[in-house]
């Protein structure tokens, strides 16, 4: 059979196409995965979930609360005294100490600004997941929001 398809140099015809045309078998394709994509009902398409609409304020019966506050300099504030890295950890210690010993953790306020540094944040969430203080929460994110 492949003999009787071969090309002559006699004939000035172009050769037999042996390949089969994939274009309407694509078309074909699109056209159903587009139907399939209007047909989906839309409650699919989102997604359902219950959010807070007030933030929540930490009770100071469940605990001490401790405020840390990055400034744009990203210079790190706890409870309204300037501390360094230094003073950070001891801090952290000796909070992870008392929570040792009263087996209550104290809950973490973190605060920053928006031109602070991402590192000093991080490295504050680092330090006080180093001592085992759990009860972190970032405050004032709704700055940061679109």
């Amino acid at each position: 059979m492949a003999q009787g398809l071969q090309r002559t140099e006699v004939d000035d015809a172009p050769g037999l196409m042996l390949d089969i045309n994939t274009t309407p078998l694509i078309d074909v394709l699109l056209v159903l995965l587009v139907m399939l994509i209007i047909t989906i009902p839309v409650q699919l398409h989102a997604v359902k979930m219950a959010l807070p609409s007030a933030p929540v304020a930490a009770s100071p019966a469940n605990g001490e609360v401790i405020t840390l506050e990055i400034d744009a300099q990203s210079m790190v504030f706890w409870q309204g005294q300037l501390v360094t890295a230094v003073q950070m950890e001891e801090r952290f210690a000796q909070l992870a100490q008392q929570a040792r010993t009263q087996q209550l953790q104290p809950n973490i306020q973190i605060r920053t600004h928006k031109a602070a540094a991402y590192g000093v944040f991080v490295q504050v969430l680092a330090s006080s997941r180093r001592h085992g203080l759990s009860r972190v929460a970032v405050a004032g994110v709704e700055v940061f929001a679109p």
